[in-house]
């Protein structure tokens, strides 16, 4: 029995978490600007600046993308896996 795990979900559910965590990420910033992490965002998110709608709506693309590279590698490497498992002959635990 093939349990593949579904590359458009994944990715689209992935891509919104970083999507939605850079939001958030960014209000607090807003908020709490003696803490924040925007330094962080500068060097993950190339083209990145502190902080204007352009750039925002750049850092929204930019992490709705690494959600996608995340998961076209992730994904394939978890469905090779899985089958290669399946395959696999029980272990016998009763053999100790």
């Amino acid at each position: 029995m093939r349990h593949d795990i579904s590359l458009i979900a994944v990715g689209h559910a992935t891509s919104l978490l970083l999507a939605i965590t850079f939001s958030l990420c960014v209000l607090f910033d807003l908020l709490f600007p003696e803490m924040a992490m925007f330094q962080v965002w500068l060097r993950l998110l190339p083209g990145f600046e502190w902080l204007s709608w352009p750039s925002f709506f750049l850092g929204l693309v930019e992490s709705y993308g690494y959600g996608w590279y995340f998961t076209l590698i992730w994904v394939p490497l978890y469905n090779f896996t899985a089958s290669r498992q399946e395959k696999a002959p029980p272990v016998n635990s009763d053999s100790q």
